[in-house]
Parts: C-alpha cells; structure tokens; sequence
C-alpha cells in the first residue's frame, strides 16, 4: 500500500529535478535521493520515469494550471491572449526546458504523450472554449474544433522546438489564419 506521504514527496521531487534538469536528466535514483525513499519504492509505484513524469502532469505540477484559454466573450483575443502565455511560457528559460522535456518524455511515453495533448488545450479546456464561442455566435456550427486546436497547439510545439522566438503579432496572425473561415465575422 502506497504511503500518502510518500508518493507526494516523490511526485514533487520529481517536479522540481524536472524542471531543473529536464526529462533526459532526470533520474529514479536521483528523484529517490530528493523524496528521501528508495528507488525501489518508486519502481514498486511507477515502472519507469515516464510513468512517473505522466502523474506529475496528471496531478498539475509540471505545467501551470491555467494553460486553457480563458473565456471573456472575444474567442479571437481569448486564443490570442493564450497563445502570447504560452510563448511567454517557452520563451523564459525554465519554461523552454520544461516544455521540450515534456516533449521529449511525450515521444517515450504515450501517457505522457495523451497528458500532454491534453494539457496544452487542444482536447479539453481549448475545445470548451471553441463550444462557447459557437454556442455565442462567434463561430459558425460546423466549426472543426478538433482541428483548431490541434492546429493553434501545434505551431506552437514546432516554433518551441525550433526554438524560434514569437515575433510580435504572430499570435494573432495564427489564430487569424486558422479561425478566419469558420468566424461568423470574417
């Protein structure tokens, strides 16, 4: 039986090695050393790092807990305002590193991977904002919400990975190009 105690202070070592070190850094051994538990405690609870990655994204303490997009009735400068955090987000240097591990972890690890799809908005919060804006007119019914959002995210996962700095406007200029034909104002 999994001590409460225990698992949170493995999850938060884990957080913070993370973060500090990145994926491909990061180690059961040296996560065990931080907790204060032996790393077959850790093996006896999570078969590998990326297990154990998956559940700190699951449980909030990779990414900031407000990654979706908020709802102030504009989904234009809703998306816009998301995307400018997101590359605020990757532009400082513990957020690059934290988001191209979590990228890194993603590719080992397919619950990493679907954590992080989630995550990052293009499932849940992204498309309960895309269902608010079409529910308020904004957007027209046969909206692909799906592939908006896998769009929006998208070209932010390629420029982070590229490690090409936002530009100004380019937030806008995306949201513009991929919701222009489905915006009942365009």
């Amino acid at each position: 039986m999994r001590s409460e105690a225990a698992r949170r202070a493995i999850l938060g070592a884990t957080a913070r090695l993370f973060a500090l070190r990145g994926y491909e850094h990061l180690t059961i051994e040296g996560v065990a050393a931080e907790a204060g538990v032996g790393k077959q405690t850790i093996y006896r609870w999570w078969p590998s790092k990326g297990a154990l990655v998956a559940e700190c994204l699951l449980e909030g303490l990779l990414l900031p807990e407000r990654l979706g997009p908020r709802d102030t009735g504009d989904v234009r400068s809703d998306l816009i305002a998301w995307l400018e955090e997101i590359d605020e987000l990757i532009e400082q240097p513990l957020g690059a590193t934290l988001f191209r591990s979590l990228v890194a972890a993603a590719a080992e690890n397919v619950d990493v991977a679907r954590r992080l799809y989630g995550s990052l908005g293009a499932t849940s919060s992204l498309t309960g904002r895309l269902e608010a804006a079409m529910a308020a007119g904004e957007l027209r019914s046969d909206t692909p919400m799906q592939e908006i959002g896998e769009a929006l995210t998208g070209a932010t996962v390629v420029r982070a990975l590229g490690r090409v700095p936002a530009t100004p406007g380019s937030s806008r200029r995306l949201v513009n190009a991929v919701i222009g034909s489905v915006s009942t104002d365009a």
